[in-house]
């Protein structure tokens, strides 16, 4: 399963030779190992990195089990480096070389589909989930104390004893308010332990709402959603939900961090709009959190001093004298240096018309 530490390896990775990347669609549904195996060799064919390609063809042949919906590899023969990922989220067929791993749609993956925890509650207890990336990465289940259910007029104790009706109301309220409790503690330590971005909730409203207003601020302020589900639901339904949710929610989130992002550059000068300008404050590090839609790309430069990258084509480098030379995509690069720094790459899977942004722009630190 990929994971952060995961991209930071790939976004680390220097080398004096060429790196092939491979992203290939191996999703069962959609055909067979052996039509996967042909499309790879075809997008293989004409690559000049030859004992990369061999490694590459080697692990899909000896090593990959077939089980997942898409493979991501990596591979710089010269160093002995390969790196093979299963992914359970389907991808578009790639293989790029560089003079790096390309990773921009392993880091639109991650914004899109990484750190959704569910809790499945109850007045006695909840069942909780961690996804990553489509895949359960962990699951547990609590019980608080039993809560007995009595009929009413069933008791023969005066109103307001325990074993009364007032009395065992009350103290049937007290389990639950105290199961309640440890469960939104439970989940808090769940949710930070396996680090997770986004929280849904599912349950009766009763029920949704008692655990809502006992977890702590900074869990509620992360939960995308809620819906109706039993306590015994499969897996396999709860990441439905999830992912259906999640999307609905990221539409949202989108539309509303766009609408920032135009205003804070026209008005407040927080944030930019454009390739250059963009370039020029990656270049800078002032960069907070880069905004792209998802399968942008543009040809630019790169200084080959410095490092700086431009969209426009220049003799020399502005701030070092250097030349430049063309690169494939510049966005790319531009993930590679704002995640390196400890910035954000929010990647949008939706389509947006909004005046002013057409493709990328970032928030800026200061």
């Amino acid at each position: 399963m990929l994971t952060e530490t995961n991209l930071q390896e790939l976004l680390g990775y220097q080398s004096e030779n060429r790196v092939l990347s491979v992203y290939l669609n191996t999703n069962p549904i959609e055909g067979s190992a052996d039509v996967y195996r042909l499309n790879l060799r075809s997008m293989l064919k004409d690559i000049s990195l030859t004992s990369d390609a061999q490694a590459v063809d080697n692990y899909f042949c000896r090593e990959y089990d077939w089980s997942g919906r898409s493979v991501a590899v990596f591979s710089c023969a010269p160093d002995g480096f390969i790196r093979p990922y299963s992914l359970a989220i389907a991808v578009r067929n790639q293989v790029v070389v560089a003079d790096r791993p390309y990773v921009k749609p392993l880091a639109s993956l991650l914004d899109f589909y990484g750190g959704y925890g569910v809790v499945l509650v109850d007045k006695q207890g909840a069942r909780l989930f961690s996804f990553h990336l489509g895949e359960l990465r962990e699951q547990e289940g609590i019980l608080g104390d039993s809560v007995r259910h009595i009929k009413r007029g069933g008791a023969s104790a005066k109103s307001g004893m325990r074993g009364g009706m007032a009395g065992q109301t009350r103290y049937e309220d007290e389990i639950e308010d105290r199961n309640i409790r440890y469960v939104a503690d439970f989940a808090s330590h769940f949710f930070s332990e396996n680090n997770v971005r986004r929280v849904l909730i599912g349950g009766t409203e009763e029920n949704i709402a008692l655990l809502r207003s006992h977890l702590p601020k900074s869990w509620q302020s992360l939960i995308v959603g809620t819906f109706p589900m039993s306590m015994t639901a499969n897996k396999d339904e709860v990441l439905d939900k999830a992912m259906h949710i999640g999307n609905q929610a990221e539409l949202h989130k989108e539309e509303q961090l766009l609408n920032k992002l135009v205003t804070g550059a026209a008005k407040e000068r927080k944030g930019v709009l454009g390739l250059d300008d963009t370039l020029i404050a990656v270049h800078d590090g002032r960069v907070q959190s880069l905004v792209m839609q998802d399968g942008y790309r543009a040809m630019g430069y790169q200084c080959q001093g410095c490092g700086y990258l431009t969209a426009r084509e220049m003799p020399v480098c502005q701030y070092c004298g250097s030349k430049f030379k063309e690169i494939h995509d510049a966005v790319e690069m531009a993930v590679h240096k704002v995640m390196k720094t400890g910035g954000d790459v929010e990647v949008l899977q939706h389509t947006h018309k909004l005046s002013g942004f057409d493709g990328v722009g970032a928030f800026l630190r200061y």
